[in-house]
């Protein structure tokens, strides 16, 4: 079944479907990761439905966002969400192998790249959607820093959720492909809670140093979600109404 939904009262639409993968909180998440200016542009590494992209835009219009997404049913719900929110010239999906963007695209494309990518290593779900979007199946995590090195310009970001059992991973490969790791921030559920994510941006060609933000806390201790995370879900605007149908005219 598709669902459509609103981000906030006036806000954009985005689009689900029962039988690709559901919105996680992770890309609510990431889409607070990135310092947003006006006019970037910006590449989505497996961009799905194009959620992240719209997340994006709702917080900076002037943005135009370009995803890179391997499903055929994945980009034509994302044309259709780019269709429905007037976004046609601002949320532009490719229907491509993201390894393939070197034949796509000239070095230094874009000035910020993001992804929420696949975090799995190992036996992978049978399903070939959720394969794609859980486990490093289809695309590793290192072909994916490479990629996202390589279409970003000199000085670009790049901003990602992971595990944090993968950090030493993460941090590795970033340097490798000489996309310096320059902020790291924890996820907690709780204040005092392991966290269950972490949320980073690399840069590219930029100088050794990490700054380690404070954590990104969701909920108090009664069970309640923090004012950052009510803000994340643009909560602090009158509650959205959600639009869930079968079909999208």
């Amino acid at each position: 079944m598709e669902h459509w939904e609103l981000l906030r009262p006036g806000g954009y639409r985005f689009v689900w479907d029962d039988e690709l993968f559901r919105p996680g909180t992770d890309s609510f998440l990431l889409s607070s990761m990135p310092r947003l200016k006006r006019g970037l542009r910006v590449c989505d590494l497996g961009s799905g439905a194009g959620l992240l992209g719209v997340l994006l835009l709702q917080r900076e219009p002037s943005l135009t966002v370009t995803g890179l997404e391997r499903l055929p049913a994945a980009v034509e719900l994302a044309d259709r969400c780019a269709a429905v929110n007037g976004l046609a010239e601002r949320l532009i999906s490719h229907c491509m192998d993201l390894r393939d963007a070197p034949k796509r695209f000239p070095t230094g494309s874009f000035d910020l790249i993001v992804s929420n990518p696949p975090y799995y290593q190992g036996v992978a779900p049978s399903d070939s959607a959720r394969r794609a979007a859980r486990h490093e199946s289809a695309c590793t995590f290192a072909e994916l820093v490479e990629t996202a090195a390589y279409l970003l310009r000199w000085g670009g970001a790049f901003c990602f959720v992971h595990k944090p059992e993968r950090l030493t991973d993460v941090l590795c490969q970033l340097r490798t492909a000489r996309c310096e790791p320059k902020r790291l921030r924890f996820v907690c559920d709780t204040s005092g809670a392991a966290p269950s994510l972490i949320l980073v941006e690399g840069r590219r060609g930029g100088n050794p140093g990490l700054n380690v933000e404070s954590p990104l806390i969701l909920r108090r201790a009664d069970g309640s979600p923090t004012p950052e995370y009510d803000a994340i879900y643009f909560r602090d605007a009158p509650q959205a109404t959600n639009i869930s149908r079968d079909a999208q005219s």
